[in-house]
């Protein structure tokens, strides 16, 4: 079992800037995946790391403005949001598997966290 908590979610204005943060326990797993899901519409891949060695796959909508990393322990990964758009509110959620690799497709990680609520104003 993975155990995963996503924090740092809220209300910014467009062009702002967050940070959520993921924090991992549990047993090991091979990826983090950073997802997202707006009301009305499908979980939408937004980005993961290979965590054994920290490189990152970016969707074609995440790849100029959000950016993935871990903390040095290796029990944090985060996702920062730059200049944000009031398409990307979202709950966005982490996800980890056990035996993915830059994998895009949701129904392909085996654990995941609560979601945490991000809302951009226009």
């Amino acid at each position: 079992q993975v155990q995963l908590t996503e924090s740092g979610g809220g209300l910014v204005q467009a062009g702002g800037s967050l940070r959520l943060s993921c924090a991992v326990s549990g047993d090991t797993f091979d990826s983090v995946g950073w997802f997202r899901q707006a009301p009305g519409k499908e979980r939408e891949f937004v980005g993961c790391m290979g965590w054994s060695n920290g490189r990152t796959y970016y969707a074609d909508s995440a790849k100029d403005r959000f950016a993935i990393s871990r903390d040095s322990a290796e029990i944090t990964a985060y996702l920062q949001l730059y200049s944000l758009k009031p398409e990307d509110t979202a709950v966005y959620y982490c996800a980890a598997g056990q035996t993915v690799y830059w994998d895009t497709d949701p129904d392909h990680y085996d654990y995941w966290g609560q979601g945490t609520q991000v809302t951009v104003s226009s």
